[in-house]
């Protein structure tokens, strides 16, 4: 019999990673501030897991300025997308394993 969590990516059990990766999959990129207003985070909280998925090569970063405010993106990669795809395929599958 198959291993049910094989393909769960411990990379995404944090409830916040969830949260901010589901964001990344419905959007093409989500700037930081529009990220911490969508998850209710703390500054430090949120940069600490998008650090996280960034050293992962899960998502990435792209820092410009916008007139002189300087304004920081994140995009999820196709190898973080598909990634995450087999992580939620796992999870559907142990729900509905009986």
């Amino acid at each position: 019999m198959k291993n049910p969590i094989e393909n769960l990516q411990k990379v995404f059990e944090s409830r916040i990673r969830l949260g901010i990766m589901s964001a990344l999959m419905v959007n093409d990129n989500i700037d930081f501030n529009a990220l911490k207003e969508l998850l209710e985070l703390t500054d430090g909280n949120l940069a600490s897991h998008l650090k996280a998925l960034e050293q992962q090569e899960i998502i990435v970063v792209s820092k410009q300025f916008i007139g002189r405010k300087p304004s920081t993106t994140y995009k999820a990669t196709e190898n973080g997308k598909e990634l995450f795809r087999r992580h939620l395929s796992a999870l559907e599958g142990l729900i509905n394993q009986q």
